[in-house]
């Protein structure tokens, strides 16, 4: 049995480790007998493997913004695994799952039923641009495989080109694509020809060019450029490059200037090559907007979504291509058995419908202008906070030993979010210091409030 590397624990990722002293110090202190009990059970017959199991604790429920463990202590979950965007048990969506259950359960392949047509036409209207062909499959990492499958047919490239520190899911062709070496490192050969570019972080530059002055226009460089220039570098260099994938905001969340991908759209079309849109987990309202590329003004050429797309509830995924990649007829892309199946089709549909109905986008777009109003004033107030920012209710605050050297406050990240626990606030931890918040879109101002309450009460308590 290879043994975990010493230093995996540090390997800084888009979720947080379970393996960490701190867990284990608060779990002695906060669960009951019964709740440990279950746990052990659970490590007894589960694979153990980082970001999981072994687990943390143990939920009976979970409604609207909350999740209730064993206890029967209620958490607001800012968390979610970016599934809740219509909340926890949302009635719209579990009513379309008992109504279809009662009369089409499953659908056999070869065969189409209204609920997946029905899923596909609303995606299509809804999609920017001319996105129009859709698949679906059981979840995100199957989606990229599709997509990448895709790119390969209709260019006749297999090359691609992503960003380190992404996350594009766990099998092996994503974790290729992917940058995270929480799941690539020791894992062995990987899918050839997949190269790699820094990603665009304007506050933790990767080239060191963000003090620099631009002498022609007397501002700023800003790096996330230069890291857009250096894409079209590696196009012209490659030459057969099929795909650029990426997410066009991390969950970190690393929210790039519209011009990024407007370059890098032009550079892609310069060259022939697809763009990639992973919006698996912000999707559907999160940022703002419907989809997350409409937040610059950019229209990829294959976009893939799912978490949220199943309510809540269910897996689903689901890839939007434009017309004119409707290529592979004679090809199988991603030849699913739940490919169209009516009951996760039918929790969809009523997820999206729930988001119209209630104009969660505009929502969502007022409170995260609130929110983020809110995290600036709390920066000014706290010198442990080096940075804050959001897009929507993607939102991030960044804990830096100090703001100068942008030292990552990973210990006092994960003092304040076992603190939050305890008084009632989940939420993920994303490269080590970054307190990740992401609420199921119904949450009102006055929770909003709350839980930024409950922040400024532990990093208050963590002696600054």
């Amino acid at each position: 049995m290879q043994s975990i590397p010493e230093n995996l624990a540090r390997f800084k990722s888009e979720g947080d480790i379970n393996i960490s002293s701190r867990r284990a110090e608060w779990q002695t202190a906060a669960l009951d007998t019964e709740t440990r009990d279950l746990l052990e059970e659970d490590a007894r017959y589960f694979l153990h493997q980082s970001l999981s199991t072994p687990c943390m604790n143990a939920l009976r429920a979970c409604e609207g913004i909350y999740i209730e463990d064993l206890q029967g202590r209620r958490y607001m979950d800012f968390h979610g695994n970016n599934v809740h965007q219509v909340g926890f048990g949302n009635p719209d969506v579990i009513a379309a799952i008992k109504a279809q259950l009662d009369e089409l359960p499953f659908c056999t392949r070869r065969y189409t039923n209204r609920p997946a047509v029905d899923l596909a036409k609303k995606l299509a209207e809804i999609a920017p641009g001319n996105l129009s062909k859709v698949l679906f499959c059981p979840g995100g990492s199957s989606a990229i495989g599709i997509a990448l499958n895709l790119a390969r047919v209709a260019t006749g490239r297999h090359k691609t080109i992503s960003m380190w520190d992404s996350f594009h899911g766990a099998s092996l062709d994503a974790i290729s694509v992917g940058g995270e070496a929480i799941f690539r490192h020791g894992i062995g050969p990987l899918l050839p020809g997949t190269e790699h570019v820094p990603p665009p972080d304007e506050y933790r530059c990767l080239w060191g060019c963000s003090n620099e002055i631009d002498t022609r226009t007397a501002q700023p460089r800003h790096c996330d450029l230069k890291c857009a220039n250096y894409i079209e570098y590696i196009l012209e260099k490659e030459g057969d490059v099929a795909a650029v994938i990426a997410e066009p905001v991390r969950s970190t969340p690393y929210i790039p200037r519209p011009e990024y991908w407007q370059v890098v759209r032009q550079a892609c079309d310069r060259h022939g090559v697809l763009l990639i849109f992973d919006e698996i987990p912000h999707a559907l309202g999160r940022t703002g907007e419907m989809f997350t590329c409409q937040n610059f003004g950019v229209t990829p050429d294959i976009l893939v979504l799912g978490k949220g797309l199943g309510g809540g509830v269910l897996p689903l995924a689901a890839l939007i291509a434009s017309e004119d990649l409707n290529v592979a007829a004679d090809r199988a892309l991603g030849h699913y058995t739940h490919e169209k199946n009516p009951v996760l089709c039918a929790a969809a549909l009523a997820a999206i419908e729930h988001i119209e109905a209630h104009n969660l986008v505009e929502h969502v777009r007022k409170l995260g202008r609130y929110t983020l109003t809110r995290m600036i004033e709390m920066m000014e107030r706290h010198l442990l906070i080096g940075d804050v920012r959001g897009l929507g209710l993607l939102l991030g605050i960044e804990l830096v030993k100090d703001r100068t050297t942008k030292e990552r406050a990973t210990d006092e990240a994960e003092a304040v979010m076992y603190r939050a626990l305890s008084k009632g606030l989940s939420f993920k931890l994303t490269m080590g210091n970054i307190l990740t918040l992401t609420p199921p879109l119904i949450i009102t101002q006055k929770e909003m409030d709350q839980a930024l309450m409950i922040i400024e009460e532990c990093l208050d308590s963590i002696g600054e």
